[in-house]
């Protein structure tokens, strides 16, 4: 029995049902995204102002006091012995005597010991241990197979922006304000390229 529904009806049924299966989509790939969206988003804003800090590393300063007996030890014993004082982990890569002071160097820190006052002054780097994975992943660094997911994840990100212009019908959508914003988004980068005289 032929249906009694019109054409333009039933052409509104399937564009409505399409509607609605983009939005899921859009949502479900939204959700999957967002621990890889905050990767590259805080990687992004540290590694933008690496000129004004270390990104992946937080520099620090301190004195730790070296308990009494220090004077009658010899440099390798008064090495250990502020290593020791100062936790820091890891045999010296180098130490420098001098006659009023030790420098003991490690492959995560620097300190100077005082052989008067048994001050030790130490000066190190620690991992920013959230970042410092972050940058890893967002610069590509780690294998091969992170490789294919930056890309997966790229051509994703890319499914969303054209999945999202498509959502909203009529004015809200790409025949209104949708064209409006895209277009301003568009033109941000092509406005900076052109008034800054490009690469």
């Amino acid at each position: 029995m032929p249906s009694s529904r019109p054409p333009e009806q039933g052409a509104r049924s399937v564009f409505l049902r399409w509607r609605r299966w983009l939005r899921a989509a859009h949502r479900d790939v939204g959700y999957m995204l967002v621990g890889l969206t905050f990767v590259y988003a805080l990687s992004g804003l540290a590694v933008n102002h690496i000129a004004d800090w270390d990104p992946n590393f937080d520099a620090y300063e301190r004195t730790v006091q070296l308990s009494a007996g220090y004077p009658a030890m010899d440099d390798s014993a008064l090495a250990a012995a502020a290593l020791s004082a100062a936790g820091v982990d890891g045999p010296p890569t180098d130490t420098f005597g001098l006659d009023d002071e030790l420098q003991v160097t490690t492959s995560s820190a620097e300190l100077t010991v005082s052989r008067a006052s048994g001050e030790v002054l130490v000066r190190g780097r620690s991992p920013r241990l959230l970042l410092r994975v972050s940058n890893w992943l967002h610069l590509n660094r780690g294998k091969r197979a992170w490789t294919f997911i930056a890309d997966a994840y790229a051509i994703l990100l890319l499914g969303l922006a054209v999945s999202g212009m498509f959502m909203l019908p009529g004015r809200r959508g790409l025949r209104g304000r949708g064209a409006v914003l895209v277009a301003l988004g568009v033109s941000i980068p092509v406005l900076y390229v052109t008034l800054s005289g490009g690469p």
